[in-house]
């Protein structure tokens, strides 16, 4: 009998059964909260209060209330959208473009991506919401009949394109995920013995039997659900970038602004993953599961995209130039070196420079560091935001309107609330749903378990047996 080639390293780590990886994902669920839990959804629905608190004083106030004046009318609003937007991205890229690749190194991540994604793309749509100020005339932007005079929904707008965008993106991912969820919570139903846990559990189940029609119909649907997805990839952050492109703003009327922004989403959103894959990794003691490989993976994507990310700035710069346009190259050198020249060189240094040095493998392959990497690749992709909206119109034609822009308590509230929202649906979900796909985790038990590569495919059981004979 011929071993597998060592090629590929072990996805799954020890001695691993079906039942083991059954009880280890379904063990957070089973037993108590630890009290660090507590503390984190404590200190998150602080923060979500705070940022609630602020939302209904703005709709109470004003818009009046944010810091933006004569020239700078978008800002942290506009920043914090495409960024939650941003993050949102990765979870269906795992889950769809790595499903469609067969990739099997996306099991141990796509089910938190996912629900990642649910959460970001919720947070997103709070801010155009409150963006208006006046949600009680909220129906208004729909086209409903000539009730409003001359006032129509302007369907050639790209802020119309984002509400259908933004909203089929939504759909899509949630029925994924949650299909993803059913055979895992059918097999939670089995397990708990707790009468109301029970039930929540089969309603959520939709009466999983897991016979061989079942599973059929799950892969197909899988498969169909990830090819309507991938295109959603690609489309929802080019048509966010179409807010601006179309726009004739020096800095904003740019044609690399759709591939910029779908690569800077997938590099924030992969980063993003880091950050809570690694925090849940080590709390619900998930290490054979997702280990250094895994890590190393999206490092890999996030060089790239990085890279992208660079490339695209670059071409701004030399765009800029090549142009001939006085005001185009006066917006990106104004960027560069005019009073938000702080925010270019914090965008460049965490999304250009800082992600390179993933080209070492002992930094690509330290847990640490990675997570570091993670949150300061995030801060950057804020930064990067905000100084693409910000630094393009503080300094219009007239000079004598030139302004600095100032956030409020209440830009900042909100924001900071946002963050607390996302943490308390995330710590919920981690909670109480099955963090890791049980059924999928099992397809690739006997191909790239470490026990299973190691011993011929018996596994270590079968050996232990044999040498007892």
């Amino acid at each position: 009998m011929h071993k597998e080639a060592d090629i590929r390293k072990p996805l799954i780590l020890g001695d691993k059964t079906y039942r083991d990886i059954t009880d280890d994902v379904i063990r957070p669920i089973e037993s108590k909260a630890p009290r660090t839990w507590y503390i984190l959804i404590l200190i998150a629905g602080v923060l979500a209060a705070w940022g609630i608190g602020c939302i209904i004083y703005l709709l109470g106030t004003g818009v009046g209330v944010w810091g933006l004046n004569k020239t700078v009318e978008w800002a942290w609003d506009i920043t914090n959208f495409v960024w939650w937007v941003g993050i949102g991205h990765a979870g269906t890229l795992i889950s769809a473009v790595l499903l469609l690749f067969r990739q099997k190194w996306r099991f141990a991540i796509n089910r938190a991506a996912e629900a990642m994604t649910i959460f970001a793309v919720m947070m997103a749509g709070l801010f155009p919401l409150i963006h208006m100020g006046r949600l009680w005339v909220g129906y208004w932007v729909f086209p409903l009949p000539n009730q409003f005079g001359s006032m129509w929904v302007n369907f050639n707008s790209p802020l119309l394109w984002d509400v259908f965008a933004i909203s089929t993106y939504f759909s899509v991912s949630l029925v994924f995920w949650y299909i993803g969820l059913i055979p895992d919570f059918a097999t939670i139903r089995d397990r708990v013995t707790k009468p109301l846990a029970k039930r929540v559990y089969r309603v959520l189940s939709f009466g999983w039997t897991g016979n061989a029609k079942a599973w059929n119909r799950f892969e197909l649907v899988s498969l169909v659900l990830a090819g309507l997805a991938t295109p959603l990839v690609f489309s929802v952050h080019s048509i966010v970038s179409f807010d601006f492109a179309t726009s004739i703003v020096p800095g904003w009327h740019t044609t690399i602004f759709p591939p910029y922004f779908v690569s800077g989403a997938v590099f924030s959103g992969f980063a993003m993953v880091q950050t809570l894959m690694l925090i849940l990794r080590k709390a619900y003691k998930l290490e054979e599961y997702l280990h250094v490989k895994h890590i190393e993976y999206m490092n890999i994507v996030i060089i790239v995209t990085g890279s992208i990310v660079g490339v695209a700035y670059i071409t701004e710069l030399f765009v800029s130039w090549y142009s001939g346009v006085e005001y185009e190259a006066y917006a990106f050198l104004n960027r560069a070196t005019g009073p938000y020249w702080w925010a270019y060189a914090s965008m460049m240094t965490c999304n250009v420079i800082s992600p390179q040095l993933f080209w070492f493998k002992k930094l690509r392959t330290s847990l640490m560091f990675s997570f570091f990497m993670s949150i300061i690749i995030n801060i950057g992709m804020w930064f990067e935001r905000f100084v693409i909206i910000v630094t393009s119109i503080h300094r219009d034609y007239v000079p004598s309107s030139w302004t600095y822009f100032h956030p409020t308590w209440v830009d900042i509230g909100i924001f900071m609330g946002t963050i607390g929202i996302f943490f308390v649906l995330y710590l919920l979900f981690s909670r109480y749903f099955p963090v890791l796909p049980i059924a999928e985790l099992k397809t690739i038990l006997k191909s790239s378990g470490k026990n299973y590569k190691e011993n011929y495919g018996h596994g270590k059981d079968y050996w232990d047996s044999q040498s007892e004979h």
